[in-house]
């Protein structure tokens, strides 16, 4: 199961919480989510290939082969209650994967989506990957939530931007192909200062389901659940227990 990381194993947990990152990320920003829920609930951080322990694997070029890939490494997961989680890329991630799912016949309880344009309103976004190192920088501190003091290594550069260039050319893309509207509850959350995404953006994730909607603002930039975590994460936890 390379794909799902489990930092700390709840075996008598009754709902499990699958989180997707976002572009650069790995499963690990995952990894103290369960200090902070019920023993009810099991967190998993989703393992992108290029990154960590499976830097040698390459990343699908399309989001399509991506979310067919996560779902079929699921099936020994969804044998009780689970919801999925992402944030940026993570979302759109984690919405594709939703799609396969329902398909199956196998839906989330809820797919909360967190600092992300709906996908049907998603805007051409620039060529990042082609960016030079200083350029890609400059984005990335810009958007903030990447740890910047590693960045000013040029060892650590030449580890992490082919992964992250990676991620943004799989957006880049990315285009939504329509389709009927999920069965599955969505909760969008969003950051009030987001420059990727304003509260406005963020509500158009409702026209994605004929099921229950919510959005939730929090104060804070495109990583505003960084500093906010513990109010993220009971946001989360009240939702699913709904």
């Amino acid at each position: 199961m390379s794909w799902l990381r489990c930092f700390h194993p709840r075996p008598r947990a009754t709902t499990r919480l699958i989180c997707f990152a976002h572009a650069g990320g790995s499963a690990t920003a995952y990894r103290d989510w369960s200090t902070l829920l019920p023993e009810s609930v099991e967190v998993y951080g989703v393992q992108l290939p290029g990154r960590a322990d499976r830097y040698t694997e390459p990343l699908p070029e399309r989001m399509e082969a991506l979310a067919g890939a996560v779902a079929e490494a699921m099936p020994p997961l969804l044998d009780r209650r689970f919801a999925l989680f992402g944030h940026s890329m993570g979302a759109v991630t984690a919405y594709e994967v939703t799609r396969v799912l329902e398909a199956r016949g196998t839906g989330p309880a809820r797919l909360f989506v967190s600092g992300a344009t709906a996908p049907h309103e998603a805007r051409r976004r620039g060529q990042v990957s082609a960016y030079d190192d200083e350029r890609l920088l400059a984005e990335l501190t810009r958007l903030g939530g990447t740890d910047l003091e590693i960045l000013s290594h040029p060892a650590m550069r030449e580890l992490i931007f082919p992964y992250i260039r990676g991620d943004y050319r799989l957006l880049e893309n990315y285009h939504h192909r329509p389709g009927p509207p999920l069965r599955t509850p969505i909760s969008a959350l969003v950051g009030d200062a987001d420059p990727v995404v304003t509260a406005a953006q963020a509500k158009s994730w409702e026209a994605h389901t004929v099921s229950d909607f919510s959005l939730t603002v929090f104060p804070g930039g495109h990583f505003y659940l960084q500093p906010h975590r513990a109010r993220v994460v009971a946001e989360i936890a009240r939702r699913m227990s709904a």
